[in-house]
């Protein structure tokens, strides 16, 4: 099991469940199954796999990561000893339910805005919990998203900071042209349809267009457009974007819809685990 995991777990128990261990004697062995309590997309079930198996406990998956989940549906039956799975309970219910209710959000906000845009693109962006961020990336995959970057040394994107200390678009996508390894992808972050069309035209592989409204990037694309730049370059739009706006930007046609939105205002799926002995 990956150490961070492993970590995650030991974190709960401590030095030892005083609970289970004063009231389960050991040899006892027991069944029992997750259950969703809620409709949704079910996200973290090899995770619950991979913590289960590290500490001996029998699964068996009924709902893979990634598809539907009905209420009261099961998703993962186990079986084993309850001083194990009563250790871990707690942990694995919670990164399930955590990953669940972001796939879910993802998947949600994806229906919407392919309504009226079917090719878009919904990512998410690095608004996530550290130590979390690489479970709740997954989730995002799970319910049709796309991850995006996963950490700093998956792409160049260069933003305002950035900017800020460089001087310019165009400097700063030539150093880090020069900089980065030709399997990188140079993305970088502007407000204003000036550094836009420099952006393109410097050759930025994927232009972000960073708190813009609806009919501003509209302006964008079409200058793009009437220049010929559009078929060289991914649109990005990022920047306040949640469920109550993301619909004006997908009517836009842009290529890319960024959003924290679906990691860090993601409610939690609801799920449960029921034991049983065996007799």
């Amino acid at each position: 099991m990956r150490q961070d995991l492993a970590k995650l777990v030991y974190d709960d128990i401590g030095f030892e469940d005083i609970t289970t261990r004063a009231l389960i004697p050991p040899g006892l062995k027991v069944k029992g199954h997750i259950i969703s309590k809620e409709e949704g997309i079910s996200a973290g079930v090899e995770l619950a796999v991979a913590i289960f198996t590290e500490f001996e406990v029998e699964t068996e998956v009924l709902v893979a990561d990634g598809e539907k989940l009905k209420q009261g549906q099961i998703i993962m039956e186990i079986s084993g000893d309850p001083r194990s799975i009563l250790s871990v309970e707690r942990t694995v219910l919670n990164l399930m339910m955590r990953m669940s209710g972001i796939a879910t959000l993802t998947s949600n906000i994806i229906k919407v805005v392919r309504s009226v845009n079917p090719d878009v693109i919904v990512a998410g962006t690095r608004k996530t919990t550290p130590g979390l961020q690489f479970f709740e990336k997954n989730a995002i995959r799970y319910g049709g998203g796309d991850t995006h970057r996963y950490r700093l040394d998956d792409s160049v994107l260069i933003k305002d900071n950035h900017l800020a200390l460089v001087g310019g678009v165009v400097e700063a996508i030539s150093l880090a042209r020069k900089y980065a390894s030709f399997t990188k992808k140079i993305e970088i972050e502007v407000e204003t349809l000036e550094e836009a069309l420099l952006a393109a035209n410097a050759g930025a592989d994927i232009v972000m267009l960073d708190n813009m409204d609806p009919e501003d990037v509209k302006t964008v694309l079409e200058a793009l457009d009437d220049e010929n730049l559009h078929d060289n370059v991914i649109i990005e739009v990022s920047g306040g974007i949640n469920s109550d706006n993301i619909l004006q930007f997908a009517k836009t046609g842009v290529d890319v819809i960024s959003t924290g939105y679906i990691t860090h205002s993601a409610r939690s799926l609801d799920l449960s685990l029921e034991l049983e002995k065996i007799h």
